[in-house]
């Protein structure tokens, strides 16, 4: 595996890009792993994205396949660079390029989503103040977004005691869980980042007591089957774990799944409703779809 030089903990991949080309590409990168990625408009010069990648990353192949999809952008007639640059990214400069763009966003009827350097006074919202850290998850995303949008739904509907956060990044859908008055919440990650980012969130937002995060594989987590469970992963790992959710989410329970490209969607829907699992609502937010499935077994878990 080829690694950046130095001691940089992110390497930064910038791609010029227009308006045109920008959704497919931002999604791709997402794709290939980026644990941040933010569009910017470059007075006088083309716009541009900018992508976060951890430094253990593949470089060659990183810039092989980005450059590779380009091609393929200006094959179809839109406008995109020809190469794509990688630089190493000190921590500092990881930070400073969230503060710059990571700004508060209101999400469904009731959620606002904001930095913990910008919190708006006065709002009448529910507040989920986050700091992503080295994780993935703001709710500017548009999986994130849809993500919490169907987990307010569900809450107000049904008040279930328990969740799962399977892949938790920034911990935002466990905390937005136990801000929106969940119980308990079980939050986990192989990434120690993201397990200290969503223990850290919980605490800003008062909701320490309720959140418990640790450092485990969705595979092999240990722990019962809840009313509700939240997994904001992509369509390979939901396919992986399709069987693994019967286990982990109770009969009669709601699964939620974030990470899936449009396209994929009807296949994830299928291969979980092999597993016993019954599509109920769908949320499509730039180019990217967000599940709510009820687990309705013809037979008990095995």
């Amino acid at each position: 595996m080829t690694t950046v030089a130095g001691r940089s903990a992110y390497v930064e991949l910038t791609v010029e890009a227009g308006d045109d080309a920008s959704e497919a590409l931002t999604n791709f990168l997402w794709e290939q792993g980026a644990v941040g990625v933010v569009e910017e408009t470059v007075a006088g010069a083309p716009a541009r994205v900018r992508a976060f990648f951890l430094a253990t990353v593949a470089c060659q192949a990183l810039t092989t396949g980005v450059d590779a999809f380009l091609e393929g952008l200006r094959t179809l007639g839109l406008t995109a660079g020809s190469r794509a640059r990688l630089t190493p990214l000190a921590d500092a400069d990881w930070a400073a390029a969230w503060r710059e763009h990571f700004r508060p966003v209101a999400v469904g009827r009731a959620l606002l989503v904001a930095p913990p350097w910008e919190i708006p006074a006065g709002s009448e919202r529910v507040i989920l103040a986050i700091e992503p850290g080295r994780a993935f998850g703001t709710g500017h995303h548009g999986t994130t977004a849809g993500c919490l949008e169907l987990l307010e739904a569900l809450v107000a509907s049904e008040r279930p005691a328990r969740a799962i956060d399977l892949g938790t990044g920034s911990g935002i859908l466990a905390v937005a869980a136990a801000r929106l008055g969940i119980g308990e919440v079980l939050a986990c990650d192989t990434d120690a980042d993201a397990v200290a980012a969503t223990l850290a969130n919980a605490a800003r937002n008062g909701v320490a007591g309720r959140v418990h995060a640790l450092v485990a594989d969705a595979a092999s987590v240990a722990t019962g089957p809840a009313p509700l469970v939240l997994a904001n992963l992509l369509a390979a790992a939901h396919d992986a774990l399709a069987p693994r959710y019967r286990h982990l989410v109770a009969a009669g329970g709601a699964l939620v799944l974030g990470g899936l490209l449009d396209a994929e969607a009807d296949a994830v829907t299928a291969t979980l409703a092999a597993h016993g699992f019954r599509r109920e609502a769908a949320r499509s937010l730039e180019g990217w779809t967000s599940l709510a499935l009820r687990h309705a077994p013809l037979h008990p878990a095995a």
